[in-house]
């Protein structure tokens, strides 16, 4: 399960590498928001090697390839829409490293999480095409559209479930390994962009309602969670330091796996409520 997180997406890279050098490989994938992105990835290509490529695709990306801003974007200011950024870059990191196109080309099941903008549902999308499956559960409200799949419009998967253990459940997954990225606990002072704040204020939600489901769920299925990084002083809107978020999470994955950390059911102290 690989939860959302903006830029901290490059947490779960680290994470990874470490999980698939030791064989650790997954039977199904979940995955929501910039989850659903590396959940793509590694869908395609579980393996370390995959891994390797996806970090390289990391430490090469930067803040304009995901929001391209320019002057359409004031027509948002000015009314006219109800966005901010278009998402051609997010579909054009997809169709330029993604080999495949649909659901059912996948080396690994895959499974999108996303949210039904006017009922407020989680939505699970399984099949079909994995790019608009992948915009949708990325489409944060304000700053990307919504996503039509069908009859349904979607927009980002932490609105209704960013870590989504039941759907895992419902999926018949007996045991989990969640990837979470964790937020910002050590920042000097709020984000200054519009967009920087809000991906902040999901991030802290997305911590506060996985703690709510692991408690909720540790009884009924196994489910073993990866520590994100602490302390963080970086936006989540911030891409400039993915090697570095990659290079921290790898050491500390490294040393938790070695450390008999696949065997501990606890919920990370970094994932609740804490000021660094």
């Amino acid at each position: 399960m690989l939860a959302g997180g903006g830029s901290f997406g490059a947490v779960q890279v680290g994470m990874l590498g470490e999980l698939l050098a030791r064989q650790i490989t997954p039977d199904l994938i979940v995955g929501s928001s910039v989850g659903a992105i590396n959940g793509a990835y590694l869908a395609a290509s579980p393996t370390q090697d995959g891994a390797e490529r996806l970090a390289d695709i990391w430490r090469h990306l930067r803040r304009h390839d995901v929001f391209p801003f320019g002057w359409r974007s004031l027509a948002a200011f000015l009314g006219r829409r109800n966005y901010m950024v278009d998402s051609r870059g997010i579909r054009s990191l997809l169709e330029d490293h993604l080999t495949y196109r649909m659901f059912d080309q996948a080396a690994v099941p895959l499974h999108v999480v996303a949210t039904d903008v006017h009922g407020g549902s989680t939505v699970c999308l399984s099949a079909g095409p994995v790019l608009d499956a992948v915009l949708a559960s990325c489409a944060i409200p304000g700053a990307f559209p919504p996503v039509r799949i069908g009859e349904q419009y979607l927009m980002d998967g932490a609105v209704a479930s960013n870590t989504p253990i039941r759907t895992a459940i419902e999926l018949g997954a007996k045991r989990l390994v969640v990837l979470p990225t964790g937020f910002a606990c050590a920042l000097e002072r709020p984000p200054a962009s519009a967009i920087g704040a809000t991906l902040h204020a999901i991030n802290l939600l997305i911590a506060h309602q996985l703690v709510a489901d692991l408690e909720q769920y540790r009884t009924q299925v196994d489910i073993v969670t990866v520590p994100p990084l602490c302390p963080l002083a970086v936006s989540p809107y911030d891409f400039a330091h993915a090697n570095e978020l990659i290079e921290r999470a790898s050491t500390q994955t490294r040393h938790w796996l070695e450390s008999g950390g696949m065997e501990k059911d606890h919920i990370p102290h970094a994932l609740r409520p804490h000021k660094d």
